[in-house]
């Protein structure tokens, strides 16, 4: 059924146009004028980094939990996202592919249903081959991104990112093979120096996972992969802006370094985000519970977010100062180029019409996915 939506229409230039906006299962048409309304129109958000939400975990949930998990994703005004698989055995990792795998083909063969719920568009992977210097939460079972095991985990059908430490050994090469046949590849969980962080980018890497968190620390004298993040480049920087992973300065340094092309909006969210208040979820290598604003270890160790990505644009806009339509930018346009989804993220004439209104207050008022308006 075709419907038009009136207001401000967020643009990839990080403008906002006056006008309308019509679609059915794609966008028809976006008419600038005068137009009744003063909401945000904008593109569906895209997380590329979920381990879960309200309960369940990527790592041990079936298709039909991570069906679950992304129609709560979608009453956030997450349209589509990577299912993120982390530091694991192999045989748990193939498992939760199998998992994620299930759920893509289940969607497919059920386009109506699947309308109802964020879609999955492949596997992001986050470890084993990271730095045991930077594993954060993860578990101490890394790995070099060479040999059997790597081969296993570079066949899976569905992966779509892989976040690895580039200074390990055969990391520059496992890059170049990754992106020719598709993945993404980020740098993260790494302790890799200035020098070999660009040696990543030359090889094909375009993303840095979550900025400033499991990283060499920023040097005046021994700069690192921060500076490396924080420089121009093809790589964009995917930071968690929930003001506690990273503190509002500085991702007003990182907005001020790199600018709305330069970042990527993620959640990071684990599942005990939207779960009860005294919930306790096995995160890596320890059970972990809320504790000031975040997921944390018993001994304070970050181990995921509890934020949707709507709530990392409000901190983006209200106290980083960054304008309403660039935050979305990173929050949808940015996601999509990195992981070439090239239906998604904008909103332009035959892309999917997966899109949100908020208020002028930033609140969510409607989610449609596919042209489909959410009960």
């Amino acid at each position: 059924m075709m419907r038009t939506l009136s207001g401000e229409i967020a643009r990839t230039d990080g403008s906002l146009t006056r006008g309308q906006i019509t679609f059915d299962a794609k966008i028809v048409e976006v008419h600038e004028g005068p137009a009744a309304g003063n909401d945000y129109i904008v593109p569906g958000f895209i997380d590329l980094q979920v381990n879960g939400s309200h309960g369940i975990d990527v790592m041990s949930a079936d298709s039909a939990a991570l069906r679950r998990l992304g129609e709560q994703l979608a009453l956030e005004g997450t349209t589509a996202w990577l299912p993120t698989a982390v530091t694991s055995p192999i045989a748990r990792i193939e498992r939760a592919h199998g998992a994620i795998a299930d759920a893509m083909d289940a969607a497919r063969e059920d386009m109506q249903g699947a309308r109802g719920a964020a879609a999955i568009l492949g596997m992001h992977l986050e470890g084993p081959f990271i730095s045991a210097r930077r594993l954060g939460a993860h578990p101490s079972l890394n790995l070099e991104p060479h040999g059997d095991e790597f081969e296993l985990v570079a066949a899976l059908r569905a992966l779509r990112l892989v976040t690895l430490a580039p200074e390990l050994p055969g990391a520059l090469e496992a890059i170049g093979r990754l992106v020719a046949r598709g993945v993404a590849v980020s740098i993260g969980h790494t302790d890799a120096t200035l020098e070999e962080a660009r040696a990543a980018v030359g090889a094909g890497a375009r993303m840095f996972t979550h900025l400033y968190n499991a990283m060499r620390p920023l040097g005046h004298r021994d700069p690192g992969v921060i500076a490396a993040a924080l420089a121009n480049s093809e790589a964009r920087a995917a930071i968690i802006p929930d003001a506690v992973h990273v503190h509002p300065e500085m991702l007003r340094l990182a907005y001020t370094a790199r600018g709305m092309k330069g970042l990527i909006i993620t959640s990071d969210k684990v599942a005990l985000a939207g779960a009860a208040p005294d919930a306790a979820l096995e995160v890596g290598r320890a059970r972990a519970r809320i504790e000031r604003g975040a997921a944390r270890l018993a001994d304070g160790t970050l181990a995921g977010s509890i934020i949707s990505m709507l709530d990392g644009v409000r901190v983006m806009v209200r106290r980083v100062g960054v304008p309403v339509a660039e935050a979305v930018v990173m929050a949808a346009t940015n996601p999509a180029a990195v992981g070439g989804f090239k239906d998604r993220g904008r909103l332009d004439p035959g892309t999917r019409a997966d899109l949100i209104v908020l208020s002028r207050e930033l609140e969510l008022k409607a989610v449609f996915i596919a042209g489909r308006e959410l009960v």
